[in-house]
């Protein structure tokens, strides 16, 4: 038998449709214009003339990117923030999360560390005691700078409690009846079934790390120790002439900051985009999961 949807029903379909393409276009569409800028010509970005798609095609603003050894160092510099990072809050989201997941009554303080972590996520130091706090142990113009700060993910941490909590009792009891410890629990079987939870959060930490500037230009000394997003926007903001080549010249004559800006964009986005494919799916199962309660 073949139910016929009535006429509300299709319209409320169509106008789902409408707004989910609105919004696709609204998201698609200042990407794809920052592409087209970056690959057109400085006048034609300067005057407003690019809309959807490059206008005299030109790779000025990559070249002066690219060309310059400086930005692979801080390139390397970015991947190696990213990995030590996203390590150490791998393993520390982990290992704080699964016992905050049990009872009260099997781990005695857990809602006093709870109460803790809530109070770190909601209320801060400032810029000022932070700085001075690195400083003081030494840390500033070090990768362990941009990576410590960080260690301790606290709304991951919660995210994960929660997964840990949607997940059978009984198989604590299974376990435990078979010989299993802690740690055998959690590394074989928590772990395995905690696979989307943790992609989801990794891929937090990792586009956390990617993106940040900020703390690079404070904490950093010297330039040459910037990660990747602090070093471009110098290159963009800071440009002396008096240090560069005739030919570094010519090229900056085809660039505008429009241009250069938008191929900044476009280059310190390309490696979230080629990782986001393998961890997306997990980024509805990892985060729901964990809402339903027994």
């Amino acid at each position: 038998m073949v139910k016929t949807r009535s006429l509300s029903s299709n319209s409320a379909d169509v106008l789902i449709y409408l707004f989910l393409g609105i919004v696709m276009i609204s998201t698609l569409y200042p990407l794809w214009y920052t592409v087209a800028v970056s690959f057109s010509d400085s006048s034609a970005a300067a005057g407003g003339l690019v809309k959807w798609r490059p206008v005299h095609f030109n790779l000025a603003a990559y070249h002066e990117i690219m060309s310059d050894r400086k930005f692979f160092k801080a390139f390397l510099i970015s991947i190696e923030r990213v990995v030590l990072g996203t390590s150490i809050s791998f393993v520390i989201t982990l290992l704080m999360a699964y016992p905050l997941s049990k009872e009260n009554a099997i781990f005695p303080g857990r809602n006093i560390i709870m109460w803790f972590l809530v109070a770190m996520m909601l209320f801060n130091s400032g810029l000022i005691p932070w700085y001075m706090t690195i400083k003081s142990y030494g840390m500033l113009d070090s990768i362990w700078a941009l990576v410590l700060p960080y260690a301790v993910p606290v709304f991951n941490i919660i995210l994960v409690i929660n997964y840990f909590r949607g997940l059978p009792k009984e198989l604590d009891e299974a376990g435990m009846v078979d010989g299993a410890g802690a740690w055998y629990l959690l590394l074989k079987i928590y772990l395995p079934l905690a696979v989307p939870v943790m992609a989801t959060v990794t891929l937090f930490s990792i586009v956390f790390h990617w993106n940040a500037f900020f703390d690079g230009l404070i904490l950093m000394n010297k330039p040459a120790h910037y990660p990747l997003q602090s070093y471009v926007q110098q290159l963009v903001i800071n440009i002396n002439t008096a240090e560069l080549t005739t030919d570094q010249l010519q090229s900056l004559s085809q660039l505008s900051n429009k241009t250069l800006n938008a191929a900044k964009i476009v280059v310190t986005m390309v490696p979230v985009l080629i990782i986001y494919p393998f961890l997306q799916r997990y980024f509805v199962h990892g985060i729901t999961l964990g809402s339903v309660k027994e």
